[in-house]
């Protein structure tokens, strides 16, 4: 699979410095990491026809994305 888009790199390049320590000192950060990880790759798949789904999934799939990334940038910030 080539570049997967919304990596949260990509989104948030000015705090991942604070990701990796966030990941290695907070399980609740790494649970919501890992969660926005496989929730971005099951969009790309999607997306790319990969694994097609209806349109309806793919709105759930993307809602429950943006989530995670509000909690994710919530306490990069915090």
């Amino acid at each position: 699979m080539s570049n997967t888009p919304h990596e949260l790199a990509e989104e948030f390049p000015e705090h991942v410095d604070a990701m990796h320590r966030l990941k290695a000192e907070n399980a609740h950060f790494a649970r919501l990491s890992d969660e926005y990880h496989e929730v971005n790759r099951a969009v790309h798949r999607a997306e790319t026809d990969v694994e097609p789904t209806d349109d309806a999934h793919m709105e759930e799939l993307r809602k429950r994305r943006l989530v995670l990334k509000d909690e994710i940038y919530a306490i990069l910030t915090a």
